[in-house]
């Protein structure tokens, strides 16, 4: 587990980010990438834009960035002191801010981690039907909120065994998957089942095993989820599983069930 947590680190930026001199093509109606001289994987401040549109049945995103922060404006109150708030751009800044106009804190708005596990076993993966909103009824991987006091591995097998009452073991990190628009970053691990003795959590109706063939992809509770399964079966039609980092970018105003309202950056050189 240490090792794929480091591998993580690594692979996702935290330690250093390179700017590469050649692009490349990725196609998100197969997640496949073309192929490029170089054979480096480096992150890349230049990424490369994938449409959702390529994909049957998926709706068009504008393909300029959008650059969107959370609604400051909704904070009325100090989250210390209970004062009133006024909404400025603080000196040195560049964004808006709610301002404490009794203590003169400011808060500042920062992403969720979402942690979850793509459980394999014998050629089949492990999704949940949610008992809860949003996407009640739609099947995911079982993955939710990092909590304080545990490291993002821990997290993904904690939320694996509340979803599903299964005992994995992690194998490597899969995919991060950053969604500004809603302030969530995801990260998904590989991981095995220790035993078939698995059952639904109180969040969920129903854990199943699906052969690759079987997945539910008409039926997928979110954009990240749909992402994450479409970018493993192109790692094994190509016979290698790697780590994936990449931004969705979800149609402003779109439902979290509209799993197709996205467009895909693409940070990894292939």
């Amino acid at each position: 587990m240490l090792k794929a947590v480091q591998i993580l680190c690594c692979s996702s930026g935290l330690t250093r980010l390179t700017k590469t001199r050649n692009s490349s093509t990725v196609k998100l109606s197969t997640f496949s990438s073309s192929s490029s001289s170089s054979p480096r994987k480096t992150l890349c401040f230049n990424p490369t834009r994938m449409s959702s549109s390529s994909l049957p049945g998926s709706d068009p995103v504008p393909k300029s960035p959008t650059f969107v922060s959370g609604d400051v404006r909704k904070i009325k109150f100090c989250q210390w002191c209970g004062g009133p708030t006024k909404h400025e751009i603080p000196d040195g800044e560049e964004k808006l801010r709610a301002i404490c106009t009794r203590c003169g804190k400011i808060t500042y708005q920062n992403p969720k981690m979402v942690v979850g596990c793509l459980v394999e076993h014998e050629g089949k993966v492990l999704l949940c039907k949610r008992n809860i909103q949003p996407s009640h009824g739609l099947w995911t991987l079982p993955a939710g909120y990092l909590e304080v006091g545990e490291s993002a591995a821990e997290g993904a097998m904690r939320e694996t065994w509340e979803e599903a009452g299964a005992i994995v073991e992690v194998v490597s990190p899969f995919a991060q998957l950053d969604i500004p628009l809603i302030g969530q970053t995801y990260v998904i691990f590989l991981a095995k089942l220790k035993n078939l003795d698995f059952a639904p959590g109180p969040e969920s109706l129903e854990c199943r095993l699906f052969a690759l063939d079987e997945i539910p992809f008409d039926s997928l509770a979110f954009s990240s989820i749909y992402v994450t399964l479409n970018l493993y079966l192109e790692d094994l039609r190509k016979g290698k599983v790697k780590f994936h980092y990449g931004t969705i970018n979800k149609r402003p105003g779109s439902s979290p069930s509209d799993i197709r309202a996205f467009s895909l950056d693409y940070h990894l050189q292939p």
